[in-house]
């Protein structure tokens, strides 16, 4: 091997740069250990939820050390932003997608319109939909133009006043439809930029919200998110845009004088109220020898006073180190005039907002303003201060202008160049604007753009009162400050709902039981493969497991610095790549076995080993690789997961096998050393074996054909058990404290649900509960009404005691209750069928030209696709088939799909790499006959295949065994890798040489096969 050096180089360098991303998950871990420990020691386990308590003190801790120096300048925020991610199904949290309804936008751009052509296409688009893959907006222009002489352009639609500006009478529906789109596409980023903003302030790590396609669909995804409900109503609740008069910092000023003086009474009477409630503890006490009959109820009332004083103390406690403890919180002060009171740092201003929210503090304010509001300003980017406003408030809280007047607004330039965003308000609104910036103007005062209690913007007005509705804001802005202030004035207008249409949440004990199980027996399953390799091939097994420990740590090192999000799926193409990785080294290995039985030098066997292995190792991971690809374009959810630790691993992988691994043997021979690449045991293993494989493949041929007519009889009759992945529903993990019949317990939801399943899942105390009922129906009330039904419908079998909150929401110990759920709603449930349908084809149809293009018979592509269709339908059966009495969960969901293409995968480089033994026979044997040439090459190939197969088997098989939840998923891998193995021999092969016999191949085809 040419360059060892910078091989060397680049792969030691590579392994540091690895370590060192990898570090950062090291920290955080650390880290958050050391908070959940601070946690437990502030809320032990007898402090009534306690859970809740530990999770905001976790928060708080995290916040407290989050700039502090870990190691060389890294701190916990810098370590965070670039741990490795983890999907929720190992991190727990919630994960939904956002349906914008792009019908209630086109409703409210029109005005609410009453035109039977209008509404006429919304129904029948409403119907279209079920079964499109369109947009909302695609069909509606589809069923709009099928209505005869119907103009999108009449003034009953949206030629309106509103629209004005845009849209005239006398346009054509082809004019018009750019227009609607760009509208609804400005609504549906503004519902975007309001959730992105929500989402920041929920404090949770490392959020993910992006917008997917032009669907009209957001999705957010939370890791580590607890509070579930909350973040329900976070995402899903109207955008609260407001307008508020506010006062002038000097207007405030006499009030925050009056509530530090409070504030600083109250700390020196601390030791007071202390002694005295010791004293009344002293009294009652005594008491209470002394009078033994003493009532019950005056206990009560002395047990009450005591604890008011103590409470009182305690809260006091927090004052006695502060001279001033309201002033000592403020960072500066806002100007004369201005709306600004006062400037707080962001580590202070929950404790400021207390102090002047505290009753006795309000207390203090004058009457005329005893309605005021405190919020604070939008955060400012790279800032740690907050501006403090003071909204002029009112008796019913009900603001003087709300959000829903606008109807549009555009960040845009003034006459100098200056970044302005210009607002137009309806009818109504431009009325009530006329009056707020006439009394603001004549008291030279400002109005407040206030969104969820955020105050955005608090201009003044210059010009007198504005009339017409239509205005322009200046300000210090940047274009991007101006692009954020328009789309959030747009969302005020925003007459769209916001529907969950596809929900998963894992607790978080859940996440932590898969990460748990997942490492066990990922380590068991490397360990038993590492001791194979070594038994098997001697001291160069050993620097094989060097290369594929060092293939692991690129894969999770390149994972890290990519910021990729590891999920089961994902650990699926982990899994099949190190099965890869091993095949080539294998490969390798057996290749330079045969060269030594030859009578060659060890350094001449190792050369031609590499090399004469190279295109087989090429070949194997490069049609992964576009299975992979495709996948990656096409594929959803789990899939791309999949997709990507599939093509990390094959790049990773093909760089250890191929490099790393020699550079240990060349090293070690060097010297003259002689190297085994057998033991004792194996030296003569399979060395003589002659099988006559195509003698056999009528059997083979009938085998499975009984199996997969058996199989197909199965999927007519029985089908499948679909998860609510592909056919909508709700589904949840519901776990007992003792264990439970699942049949008994289904009789009872179906009593509440009519239509309901129970199944086993993992071990007996653990269930898999799916419900169709209400699918149709979406919001945060029918989800609620639901996990209700399901509490009352499972009480009988849970703890006594057990409370609904308990029941429905987790905390980090949870071991009885919903443990995770998921809805999917019926039109994304399609959605999602077609692209696992499009991915599995997609990648199928690049396979069979890719190797259409390398070995130039179309008769070789058939083989290969045969076999993986072959192998598919077998899986397929035996889950159609074993579903309803096997004691695990057999579901087909999207983790099944990622199983499927895990094996494609597999049986695809099992295949290829015996096509390419052949194709060499072919070249070198070229009086043979095309049955010796094939049987010859299969037998040259059967170490390499069952070595693959068996190591790969032992990470499935500990997988399976130690990872109760995965158990439907490993199965189906099992099954495929077994099947795989077999039809790449008997299947893909035997077709490949029966059809190249009937077109005529015999002997001398070297130029026609031959590159």
């Amino acid at each position: 091997m040419q360059n060892k050096g910078l091989v060397k180089v680049f792969a030691i360098l590579f392994g540091l740069v690895c370590i060192y991303q990898l570090s950062y998950t090291y920290m955080t871990y650390t880290k958050e250990k050391e908070a959940e420990a601070y946690a437990k020691q502030q809320y032990p386990d007898n402090v009534e939820n306690y859970s809740k308590f530990r999770e905001v003190a976790e928060r708080i801790y995290l916040d407290s050390i989050g700039k502090e120096e870990i190691f060389a300048g890294i701190t916990y925020n810098v370590a965070k932003d670039k741990e490795l991610n983890k999907g929720l199904d190992l991190k727990g949290g919630i994960n939904v997608i956002l349906q914008i309804s792009v019908k209630d936008i086109l409703s409210g751009l029109a005005n609410k319109s009453k035109d039977p052509s209008f509404n006429q296409a919304l129904l029948a688009t409403d119907e279209a939909q079920k079964n499109s893959q369109n947009t909302y907006l695609e069909d509606f222009f589809t069923e709009f133009d099928k209505i005869p002489d119907a103009k999108l352009a009449s003034p009953d639609i949206f030629a309106n006043k509103s629209l004005s500006d845009d849209i005239t009478y006398d346009m054509t529906n082809e004019q018009v439809k750019p227009i609607l789109k760009k509208k609804i596409d400005e609504s549906v980023t503004s519902a975007f930029e309001v959730l992105r903003k929500r989402i920041d302030k929920f404090g949770v790590t490392q959020p993910n919200i992006q917008r997917l396609g032009e669907s009209g669909r957001i999705l957010v995804e939370l890791p580590g998110a607890k509070d579930i409900e909350r973040v329900k109503t976070l995402v899903t609740s109207t955008a609260q845009l407001e307008f508020w008069d506010v006062y002038k910092s000097e207007e405030i000023l006499s009030f925050l004088f009056a509530a530090n003086n409070l504030l600083k009474e109250q700390a020196d009477t601390v030791k007071e109220v202390k002694a005295e409630a010791e004293e009344v503890s002293e009294i009652v006490a005594d008491s209470t020898q002394v009078d033994s009959t003493k009532s019950d109820s005056t206990k009560s009332d002395a047990d009450s006073a005591i604890n008011d004083l103590l409470e009182d103390a305690e809260d006091s406690t927090k004052l006695e180190a502060q001279v001033n403890p309201l002033f000592d919180l403020i960072a500066g002060q806002g100007r004369q005039g201005g709306p600004v009171v006062v400037s707080v740092e962001k580590k202070n201003a929950a404790q400021f907002m207390a102090y002047l929210n505290d009753p006795k503090v309000r207390a203090l304010l004058p009457v005329e303003q005893r309605f005021v509001k405190f919020a604070w300003g939008k955060p400012v980017k790279d800032s740690e201060i907050l501006d403090l406003y003071a909204i002029k408030g009112n008796r019913d809280n009900d603001p003087e202008l709300s959000g829903g007047v606008i109807t549009d607004a555009r960040q845009e330039y003034n006459q100098v160049g200056i970044v302005t965003v210009t607002m137009q308000m309806d009818g109504k609104g431009a009325k009530k604007w006329e009056e707020m910036t006439g009394r603001a103007f004549s008291q030279r005062s400002q109005i407040a753009i206030v969104l969820d209690d955020i105050v955005y913007s608090a201009p003044g007005v210059t010009t007198g009162a504005i009339s017409g509705g239509r205005s322009e804001i200046t300000g210090d802005f940047t274009i991007e400050e101006g692009q954020d202030l328009a789309n959030v004035l747009r969302a005020g207008k925003l007459p769209a709902s916001a529907d969950i249409i596809q929900s998963e949440v894992v607790g978080p004990s859940l996440g932590q039981e898969a990460i748990d199980s997942g490492i066990m027996s990922f380590a068991i399953a490397l360990v038993l493969i590492l001791i194979w390799m070594v038994f098997y091939y001697g001291r160069a097994g050993a620097y094989a497991d060097i290369a594929l420990v060092v293939n692991i740590l690129f894969i999770f090192g390149v994972l890290a610095g990519l910021k990729a999000v590891l999920t089961l799926p994902g650990i699926a193409g982990i899994v099949l790549t190190i099965g890869m990785s091993v095949d080539a080294n294998v490969l390798i290995f057996e290749r330079i076995r045969e060269e030594l039985a030859k009578g060659k030098s060890q350094a001449d066997a190792i050369k031609d080993g590499f090399s004469n292995a190279l295109s087989s190792i090429l070949d194997a991971n490069i049609t992964t690789g576009l299975t992979g690809l495709i996948l990656l374009i096409v594929g959803t959810g789990p899939i791309k997961g999949f997709a990507t630790t599939l093509l990390i691993g094959i790049l990773t992988s093909l760089f250890t096998a191929i490099f790393v691994t020699r550079l240990f043997i060349d090293g070690y021979g060097k010297n003259g050393k002689e190297l085994a690449f057998s033991t004792g045991m194996t030296k003569n293993l399979f060395k003589n074996v002659n099988i006559d494989f195509l003698k056999k493949r009528k059997v083979a041929y009938a085998i499975s054909g009984v199996i997969i007519l058996v199989g197909l009889g199965s999927l007519f009759t029985q089908g499948l058990d679909y998860g609510v992945d592909f056919v909508g529903g709700r589904t949840y993990t519901v776990r007992f404290a003792k264990d439970v019949v699942p049949t008994t317990v289904e009789k009872d939801l179906i009593a509440v649900f009519e239509s309901a399943q129970a199944k086993t899942l993992g071990a007996n105390n653990q269930l898999k509960i799916t419900t169709k009922y209400k699918v149709e129906e979406t919001g945060e009330e029918v989800d609620s009404e639901i996990s209700n039904k399901l509490y009352t419908a499972l009480k009988p079998y849970l703890t006594d005691g057990l409370t609904y909150d308990e029941f429905a929401n987790g905390d980090e110990d949870k071991q009885v209750g919903i443990m995770s759920s998921m809805k999917v709603g019926p039109t994304i449930a399609d959605d999602i069928k077609q692209a696992a349908f499009w991915s599995v084809l997609g990648s199928l149809i690049v396979v069979f030209l890719y190797i259409l293009l390398r070995f130039r018979r179309w008769q070789f592509s058939l083989g290969a696709v045969a076999a993986v269709f072959h192998d598919v339908l077998v899986v397929l059966g035996v889950f159609s088939l074993t579903y309803k009495f096997m004691p695990f969960n057999m579901e087909i969901d999207q983790a099944f799909i990622a199983a499927i293409l895990t094996v494609i995968g597999y049986s695809l480089n099992d295949t290829v790499v015996v096509f390419d033994r052949i194709r060499e026979f072919f070249s070198e044997h070229t009086g043979r006959s095309l049955g010796k040439n094939v049987n010859d090459a299969l037998n040259s190939t059967l170490s390499r295949t069952l070595n693959t197969s068996l190591t790969t088997l032992l990470v499935l098989i500990a997988i399976f065994i130690f990872a109760a939840p995965l158990r439907g998923f490993m199965f189906s891998l099992i099954i495929g890798i077994v099947v795989g193995t077999y039809s790449s021999l008997f299947i893909a092969t035997p077709i490949m040489h029966d059809t190249l016999s009937k077109v005529g191949l015999k002997t001398k085809e070297k130029e026609t096969i031959e590159e």
